[in-house]
């Protein structure tokens, strides 16, 4: 077997990277997000692509903050390995896939080989989720009308929200930021996050029971694809009263009064709860998506 060869694209040899077929069919899902060409590499063997993998991050950042689109040939997990590995950037890795992909033997096949040159190339799986896109034709969800939604402009109590709701979570991103900082690093990890989308921070949103207590937040924003559910969470006090249907149907219809065509969402897998409401609300699971972290040095 000749050596591998990775390649960093230009403009003039782009065209490289549309030349691996993917059984996996993660290009339509891709064809919605865009690359920058210098954060995209290819694994060459005698001239054929046979492993690719495109960095990711919002047009003002200067580095990639994950990688976005990773797939292998049939018995290239090697290249696939080398080309992770040949980068300056320790993100994380997503892996998107068709929601029938474990009954499938050729598409569990070709999933099984991303995840076993991931984890070579020093990559742990952290999370499977669910990804939704709600669409007019499913209906807006009732809005049930037991909850009193407001702005509030002040970050600190979004800040002492996020830090009630994941001291009791399911989430899986969140319980890594525990992990390594405790629930101020969880809760910043938010804030970050939602300072970094293009949305407007007016959207962020609070939700109080007629009693004056605070239920919950909401936060309906863009990212660099289009409208996102956010965030939805409840505070542990107020659980077990479905409130979080409350949350996601007020979110929808917000993102909706503000020119949304379609909404994108995500959860845990394990996020049974949440994965019940986001059903209930008219989202339709579309495709799933497997999350890795780096776990050691770039060598």
């Amino acid at each position: 077997m000749t050596d591998t060869v990775i390649r960093a694209l230009t403009e003039s040899d782009a065209h490289l990277f549309d030349a691996l077929p993917d059984p996996l069919a993660a290009c339509e899902t891709h064809r919605r997000t865009r690359f920058r060409t210098e954060w995209k590499r290819v694994a060459l063997r005698d001239g054929r692509v046979v492993a690719r993998g495109a960095w990711w991050g919002g047009p003002d950042d200067a580095e990639p903050l994950s990688v976005n689109w990773f797939d292998v040939a049939e018995g290239e997990e090697e290249a696939g390995v080398q080309l992770l590995r040949s980068v300056p950037w320790r993100v994380g890795l997503e892996i998107n896939l068709p929601g029938d992909w474990r009954d499938d033997p050729a598409l569990r096949a070709a999933a099984d080989a991303r995840f076993a040159a991931a984890r070579a190339a020093g990559y742990e799986l952290l999370v499977e989720r669910y990804l939704y896109r709600w669409t007019p034709g499913h209906g807006l969800p009732e809005r049930p009308g037991r909850l009193r939604f407001s702005a509030e402009p002040d970050d600190s109590v979004f800040y002492d929200a996020l830090r009630r709701i994941h001291s009791a979570t399911l989430d899986a991103h969140a319980l890594k930021a525990i992990e390594e900082g405790g629930l101020d690093q969880a809760a910043q990890e938010e804030l970050d996050f939602f300072h970094w989308c293009p949305s407007p921070r007016e959207w962020w949103q609070t939700a109080y029971t007629p009693e004056g207590e605070l239920a919950g937040i909401h936060i309906p924003a863009h990212n660099p694809s289009g409208p996102i559910v956010g965030f939805i969470g409840v505070v542990p006090e107020h659980r077990g009263h479905g409130y979080a249907y409350d949350l996601l149907a007020e979110c929808t219809h917000f993102l909706v009064e503000q020119g949304a065509e379609f909404i994108s969402a995500a959860t845990d897998r394990g996020n049974f709860p949440m994965a019940a409401n986001f059903a209930k609300a008219g989202y339709p699971v579309v495709r799933e998506r497997v999350n890795f972290h780096p776990t050691d040095l770039k060598a």
